[in-house]
């Protein structure tokens, strides 16, 4: 019904910047709340920064200060900006779009992830 890709992973070098997108399919796009989520090998999947249907945005405390997450609705897409990216940022990060229903049950959708590697 729904697929999320997202690009812009890759390696790069502690301090650097790196901006993810996510692309996703249809055309209701807008009526979702997105997010962008990271795994690390060993560690629970862990929310990122999210961003409501609404515009209003929620980040982890690791990343308050140098990700920033925005939607740009017409193109369907979700981008996470990166910044003064650390060694700890390594991780997989996925895009994540969510649809709550009237009675509380909710559509969700996961891309494939992304690899982003920071490193020297």
């Amino acid at each position: 019904q729904v697929q999320l890709v997202e690009s812009g992973g890759g390696l790069v070098q502690p301090g650097g910047s790196l901006r993810l997108s996510c692309a996703a399919s249809g055309t209701i796009f807008s009526s979702f709340d997105m997010g962008w989520y990271r795994q690390a090998p060993g560690k629970e999947r862990e929310l990122v920064a999210g961003i409501s249907r609404g515009g209003s945005t929620n980040y982890a405390d690791s990343v308050k200060g140098r990700f920033t997450i925005s939607r740009d609705n017409p193109k369907n897409t979700v981008a996470l900006q990166m910044n003064s990216l650390k060694p700890e940022d390594t991780a997989v990060y996925y895009c994540n779009a969510v649809r709550s229903h009237f009675l509380g049950s909710k559509d969700e959708y996961w891309g494939q992830g992304t690899q982003v590697t920071v490193s020297s």
